[in-house]
């Protein structure tokens, strides 16, 4: 057995543990789980940590299991929270479930036929036909109130700095959440649950009712929630999540969160969300240190991530997208980019509308960019000719030879066309 907890240790992914969990896990193949939470038909970077915690516990030879919060997901998890969540629909999160599912897939080996192969399963699945008297009679009853009172997640719900107070559905959350430990550990013989370091308090109240209940003992652990050195929060862009779906969240967009990584949050994402083995990680840092300003633990960091949730290909055309304005590009990488990623590439850059109409009537690149484009290319004829005569000025990532060139280019994604003055300064034009 691969030492798992040694393995997490090091990459800085353990926050608390129970006493014993690693004997107990290099004794034989054992099974953990993590929850998930279905509110959304995507996860985002913010699940990664504990999905990268299932993708190692598999990689050690132990049987993962991601749980899916069909039942939870309907109260909402007090944890972390100021206020009461939605609640969903069955159709909602089945449909939710199996877009994770898939998106799981690309971390976990699930049609293996090895005795580790990972499983997916459903809370909602086992407690869909459980009646509020049953629970209270077979599970309630084993928990004392004041030990449910005693949890940080409720203190601070209760306490005079929440909004709002908490209702007794989410009171009785943990109960829910503990009651899947003793479901998964009969069931599956899963005597491990792992999660963020504010489900410590629900995972400690499986464990407690696996004692009292099932007669076991079962063990907890936790990773440090991610923090960005600058304080701002984990996962967050003005435009929302990092969504790990790239209908939401772009890949281009997604490589750039993680090219933007600041160099001391790079040292520590790196060892977190790559699979890198600690020599060549340590390797990299020490490169990095030498000379920041090439950014390697930023690149890489975002090459092994971009690569792992998309595609090498995927990763190969955020790169060109980010060299068009970064680094030298061509015209046909320029042609290559679809009009999401290249209205995204040139979010913030000047941008005008004009006809084609208008674009037939152009006598050359000169009236093109002045007049037509109602100056905020050039705010004169003569200023364009001088820089254009310089070869200072590109339409479509071609430079233009003459001020008196013909308006031949072809649109990019049928109606865009990109002027460069200089070496930084674009301009979109909307050919409509």
């Amino acid at each position: 057995m691969k030492d798992f907890v040694a393995e997490l240790k090091w990459r800085g992914m353990i926050q608390d543990i129970m006493p014993e969990t690693d004997q107990h896990l290099m004794e034989e193949m054992r099974a953990a789980y993590v929850g998930i939470d279905p509110t959304a038909d995507s996860l985002h970077i913010g699940h990664l940590v504990g999905v990268m915690m299932l993708k190692h516990f598999q990689e050690c030879g132990h049987k993962p299991y991601a749980l899916i919060g069909g039942a939870t997901g309907m109260i909402g998890d007090p944890s972390g929270k100021s206020s009461e969540r939605n609640l969903l629909d069955e159709e909602t999160l089945r449909h939710n479930q199996n877009a994770i599912k898939e998106q799981l897939s690309r971390f976990l080996e699930f049609d293996s036929d090895a005795p580790n192969a990972a499983k997916l399963v459903n809370n909602y699945d086992w407690m869909k036909e459980f009646s509020f008297l049953g629970f209270i009679r077979d599970v309630g009853k084993h928990i004392t109130v004041n030990y449910m009172m005693a949890k940080d997640s409720v203190k601070k719900r209760l306490s005079s700095e929440a909004s709002e107070g908490m209702s007794f559905t989410e009171f009785t959350y943990q109960l829910v959440q503990g009651y899947d430990f003793l479901h998964l550990y009969k069931e599956a013989n899963c005597t491990l649950q792992m999660g963020g370091s504010d489900q410590w308090g629900n995972i400690t109240t499986g464990t407690e009712l696996i004692r009292r209940i099932g007669g076991g003992k079962a063990y907890a652990m936790t990773c440090p929630l991610i923090t960005k050195a600058d304080g701002t929060k984990f996962g967050k862009t003005e435009g929302g999540n990092i969504w790990l779906d790239a209908e939401r969240t772009s890949p281009y967009q997604f490589y750039q969160y993680w090219l933007n990584t600041s160099d001391e949050d790079a040292e520590k994402y790196i060892k977190i969300f790559t699979f890198l083995g600690k020599e060549e990680i340590e390797e990299l840092i020490a490169v990095h240190r030498e000379a920041p300003h090439q950014r390697a633990l930023q690149n890489r960091l975002a090459d092994e991530i971009t690569t792992m949730v998309h595609s090498a290909e995927e990763l190969d055309k955020a790169k060109k997208a980010s060299a068009i304005l970064f680094g030298k590009s061509t015209t046909e990488d320029l042609a290559g980019l679809d009009e999401r990623t290249l209205l995204q590439v040139f979010d913030g850059v000047p941008q005008t509308e004009i006809t084609k109409a208008q674009l037939a009537e152009a006598a050359n690149v000169t009236d093109l960019l002045s007049e037509i484009t109602n100056g905020i290319v050039f705010p004169s004829k003569g200023e364009a000719r001088r820089m254009i005569k310089g070869g200072g000025v590109s339409i479509n990532k071609q430079k233009l030879a003459s001020a008196e060139d013909e308006v031949k280019f072809d649109l990019l994604q049928g109606k865009y066309l990109l002027a460069q003055k200089g070496k930084k300064n674009y301009y979109l034009i909307s050919v409509v």
